[in-house]
């Protein structure tokens, strides 16, 4: 992913600087130096770089830092507040949708930038918070968007709106926000034409179907690849209409993104959201400080990480799940389990604090999920008894054929599975040493059991390592 290989570029120049033996003006040069190849490199505009590297050096004077102070950690902090400073209008969103109240929202973007997808996202985003949702479909200038925005909505089971054989979007648009109006949907989408490139009849376009339907936040969608031609673009259709916030797509490709980020913030536009894949779930709040942070390997917030294993791990499951692992008893079926919520999280490493190239390689991902994938494979033939021991001596020879010949793999991949188990039975163990938290409560509250859960954060990495190191099987 693009923002990996900008995190890692940037996280590598603060780790040399930090690791000088002397802190010095050459020091702090050379560190904002390749900060910046880093960011050119992402196609964040020239004129915000030079500003950034212009304040740093005037927040950190080295000649007036008194001794004893860490210049290494206010260097590092600068250069925090910088980013946070390009990537950030200074402004909320104009309007935040709330649950109880109809909220209309358009969205708004050139042709083939994910605007369709990005409308579907949103919408499944708020339906596993608690809203309400509908998809209308205004566009009627590209074929196949009533379809697509269709097999979305139906994928999810959200309301849908939408008349192919009608030319007006304006009139498409009216009558499907008065429907769901009636049908009490607290968030209705609106899809709006988009076309190839700027032309004064999709503006036009757009202020008519704004107009009619009088939307209380406008998103623009953005393509990340398009890098800094991504100004211009964000600027006329901010004079155009009342954009309120943006959302920037495409950004697991090998776009450069930064362009996109920093001309959105450049225009006093907020981003909220950003895509970062094909699927529903690939779709992640934009939080410019826990952004960052993560960019710079600095750790910071969880929260994101959180909202993810809330979603994936069921309610009534979470104490369960963590009553097993503080117990230390890694069966199996435990494995089977944790597997299985990984596979749920997707690309969940993109979203871990310093969690980046260096602990899951470039292009490793689809190996490591086809692993174990296969692994769960094999474990889907055993028996319960052999699910819930968690003693290795169970596994005979005439055992092992069987779920080889079960599961339709040899039993030397059987053995290797079986190698993965003793290692991450190892790592849970130690683990469980280092979270120092009482027994587990039935009753235990969900944000007390996420703590449990964020807990066991070296023990994923590790188990990632572990399934990236593998040998092909």
């Amino acid at each position: 992913m693009v923002l990996a290989e900008l995190g890692g570029s940037l996280s590598k120049a603060i780790h040399r600087m930090t690791n000088a033996m002397i802190i010095d003006d050459k020091v702090l040069d050379d560190c904002l130096n390749e900060i910046a190849r880093a960011l050119l490199q992402a196609d964040v505009r020239f004129n915000l770089i030079s500003d950034m590297q212009a304040n740093i050096r005037k927040t950190v004077n080295l000649n007036d830092i008194a001794a004893g102070h860490n210049k290494r950690k206010i260097i590092q902090q600068a250069i925090f507040d910088e980013l946070c400073n390009m990537l950030n209008p200074g402004k909320p969103p104009c309007f935040t949708p709330k649950r109880g109240k109809t909220s209309v929202v358009m969205f708004v973007g050139l042709q083939g930038s994910g605007k369709t997808t990005t409308c579907s996202k949103y919408a499944h985003y708020h339906q596993k918070k608690g809203w309400n949702p509908a998809l209308i479909c205004a566009d009627t200038f590209r074929a196949g968007a009533f379809d697509q925005l269709k097999q979305n909505a139906a994928k999810v089971k959200i309301p849908f709106y939408g008349r192919p054989m009608e030319s007006d979007p304006v009139k498409v648009a009216v009558e499907g926000v008065e429907r769901f109006k009636k049908e009490n949907c607290d968030l209705i989408i609106v899809d709006t034409s988009g076309r190839h490139k700027q032309q004064a009849e999709l503006f036009e376009e757009m202020r008519q179907v704004s107009e009619a339907t009088k939307p209380d936040l406008v998103v623009f969608v953005m393509d990340g690849s398009i890098g800094q031609a991504a100004f211009e673009q964000a600027r006329a259709f901010k004079q155009s209409v009342a954009v309120g916030a943006v959302i920037v797509t495409k950004m697991d490709s090998h776009a450069k993104g930064g362009g996109a980020l920093s001309a959105v913030a450049a225009t006093e536009s907020p981003v909220i959201f950003i895509g970062t894949g094909e699927h529903m779930d690939e779709f992640q709040v934009f939080d410019v400080k826990p952004f960052v942070s993560r960019l710079l390997g600095m750790g910071g917030d969880l929260s994101g990480f959180i909202d993810k294993i809330n979603q994936v791990v069921p309610m009534d499951q979470k104490p369960e799940i963590g009553q097993k692992l503080l117990e230390g008893n890694f069966t199996l079926r435990i494995m089977h389990e944790q597997f299985q919520n990984i596979l749920k999280m997707g690309p969940f490493w993109a979203m871990v604090p310093g969690f980046s190239d260096e602990l899951m390689p470039k292009g490793r991902e689809k190996e490591s999920q086809a692993k174990m994938k296969r692994y769960m494979t094999m474990m889907d033939c055993m028996t319960d008894k052999e699910l819930d021991s968690s003693s290795p001596k169970l596994m005979n020879e005439s055992r092992m054929m069987r779920i080889a010949r079960g599961s339709g793999r040899n039993i030397r991949e059987v053995m290797e599975m079986l190698e993965e188990y003793k290692r991450l039975a190892r790592i849970w163990s130690k683990m469980k040493k280092s979270l120092k938290i009482p027994a587990l409560s039935r009753n235990m509250n969900a944000q007390h059991m996420s703590k449990v859960q964020i807990g066991a954060m070296g023990g994923l990495q590790d188990l990632m390592k572990q399934m990236g190191s593998l040998k092909n099987i």
